[in-house]
């Protein structure tokens, strides 16, 4: 399969750019640059009425949350979508995906609570999974003055961000609580092994790296041991049994193609109804760079109509 030729196109020019590994790079200026190349080739969200920032109570310290609002919604309260923001847990943050919460908001109906956790080096596991279950919680919490309905209520992200959302979904089957109608999990991160078939064929030239994933897991993880943590890889759960719903979006060209393909039939063997959608042609990161890739439009799309789909039916 070729890729797609916008994407080749902007993959030739990304390849032209000369930059030390990531790993080589100070910390500072990774952060700018990932940021930087992130939102210069997102287009900008719809122009939402209310838009807030706050900081919510978290188990390490205040977490910085962003929540949107849609425009003209029904009377009455809203549904809920809590956001991980995709960031090898080491990068971006809520400026990077403002425009994705924005057409996810508006798209689906939604209230959305945008997450900017911790990140690893500083805070490593489990201390981003703490924020993400924190956030979850505040939004069921607080969904009365935010307007929402914690009845409807959905989680979500891309890359990293995808895997704390399973995380979070899986704690809330075991925990019995909040409900989840559905987990919209955009080529997450399952599995720590970052040793499969498709980290093998696009290990490099495809925007996301397997070396760089693979520094992005040494540096969130403490060690070795906790890479079967189903808390940190949520493939390695035992039983999945009864976790809500999911909709996988992969890219045809990225490392954690199998890891979104394994997750999904890890679902469905468990009698979870997990829809997976590959989009041909793209790579890794397509999901943001909507200013330069048409499929990035089509991938929300079908997010939105999932999730106003979830929402009907709890």
């Amino acid at each position: 399969m070729e890729l797609h030729p916008q994407t080749q196109e902007l993959l030739d020019q990304m390849n032209e750019v000369e930059a030390p590994p990531a790993w080589e790079q100070p910390l500072d200026e990774l952060r700018i640059n990932f940021n930087e190349l992130v939102v210069s080739l997102g287009a900008p969200g719809p122009q939402l009425k209310r838009v807030e920032n706050r900081d919510i109570p978290g188990p390490h310290g205040a977490i910085p949350v962003r929540i949107y609002w849609p425009d003209d919604a029904a009377p009455g309260p809203l549904p809920m979508f809590v956001h991980f923001h995709g960031s090898g847990f080491v990068v971006l943050g809520l400026d990077s995906h403002d425009n994705v919460c924005r057409e996810l908001a508006q798209g689906a109906g939604c209230i959305v609570v945008a997450v900017d956790y911790r990140k690893a080096p500083e805070n490593k596991f489990p201390k981003p999974t703490d924020d993400a279950w924190a956030a979850t919680e505040w939004a069921v919490a607080n969904c009365a003055e935010l307007g929402g309905d914690a009845a409807r209520l959905a989680v979500g992200g891309d890359s990293a961000g995808g895997c704390l959302a399973a995380v979070v979904a899986q704690r809330a089957a075991r925990e019995g609580a909040p409900k989840i109608a559905l987990q919209l999990l955009v080529y997450p991160v399952t599995d720590m092994s970052n040793d499969t078939d498709s980290y093998r064929r696009f290990a490099d030239g495809f925007n996301l790296t397997a070396d760089m994933m693979r520094w992005f897991v040494r540096t969130y993880l403490n060690g070795d041991d906790e890479k079967t943590d189903p808390t940190a890889a949520p493939l390695r759960a035992g039983d999945v049994s009864g976790v809500a719903p999911a909709l996988i979006i992969t890219a045809s060209h990225d490392p954690l193609l199998d890891d979104g393909i394994k997750y999904g039939e890890k679902l469905r063997a468990a009698g979870v109804p997990a829809t997976h959608t590959d989009y041909p042609g793209q790579i890794h990161g397509f999901w943001n760079f909507s200013a330069r890739i048409d499929a990035a439009h089509e991938a929300r799309a079908e997010a939105c109509a999932a999730l106003r789909e979830a929402f009907a039916g709890s």
